[in-house]
């Protein structure tokens, strides 16, 4: 059975992830950092849905705890061959000199640093030289990383942009050890990210800016990371599949 760890899995895209590849067939680690009880519910989801999952608290910034995961993942699911390199947040919504240092540190350490220490540490745990099994990374990227979210988080945009270059580079590094890397980079889609932000109505106001004329949904999203998984994505390696509806 394959094994993926999601992070950020709690909720939106992530727990959307989690259970469209639980429904594959896949054991799944749902990580959380705060939000336990959605995790819980989303363990549950999978397994009254047949499959099978796991609850793991770690905070994907702090490489004690990316270690941990992966060994809990591990010790509860089997060997790892996947990662759904999810977890991420914007905080805060304005022009960057309006915008805190401490929230920007936050912001770039969760939406860089931390998938840079997962990928390294999926690539510790499933590379053929080192004993793993392979397997596939799928990064979460943004629209923003190309569009640069100026007014809004030009900083989040940023650190999306280092989520591509890792994607590209990632790739190149680990394709001879059996492990594929892509991201998928949504645009406007309904999650509560916004809200998160302190901006619940920015969805609603911004998605005229959408070709397709409407925000898109977390299934939006899983479904091009289900197909990534699957035996008809075994040569895409490298790639940055952009899922935000013309922008």
């Amino acid at each position: 059975m394959d094994v993926t760890v999601v992070t950020g899995a709690s909720r939106g895209i992530g727990a959307a992830c989690a259970q469209r590849l639980a429904a594959r067939g896949h054991a799944v680690a749902v990580n959380y950092r705060n939000d336990g009880d959605s995790a819980t519910e989303v363990v549950a989801q999978v397994a009254a849905a047949g499959g099978r999952a796991v609850a793991i608290q770690a905070d994907v910034t702090d490489h004690a705890d990316v270690e941990r995961l992966f060994a809990v993942a591990r010790a509860e699911l089997g060997e790892v061959s996947g990662l759904v390199n999810n977890a991420g947040a914007t905080l805060h919504i304005g022009d960057l000199a309006e915008t805190p240092p401490d929230v920007i540190r936050r912001v770039i350490d969760l939406n860089l640093y931390g998938a840079v220490l997962c990928a390294r540490e999926a690539a510790i745990t499933m590379s053929t030289s080192r004993g793993g099994r392979g397997g596939l990374i799928v990064n979460i990227s943004s629209a923003a990383a190309t569009l640069g979210s100026p007014h809004e988080y030009v900083h989040y945009a940023a650190a999306k942009a280092g989520i591509d270059a890792l994607t590209v580079g990632l790739s190149k590094e680990l394709a001879g050890e059996g492990i594929r890397v892509n991201a998928v980079a949504p645009g406007l889609i309904r999650t509560t990210i916004h809200a998160d932000a302190g901006d619940p109505e920015r969805l609603d106001r911004v998605s005229q800016r959408v070709p397709l004329g409407h925000a898109g949904a977390v299934a939006d999203v899983s479904g091009p990371v289900d197909w990534l998984f699957s035996e008809d994505a075994k040569y895409v390696t490298g790639a940055v599949i952009r899922v935000a509806g013309g922008l």
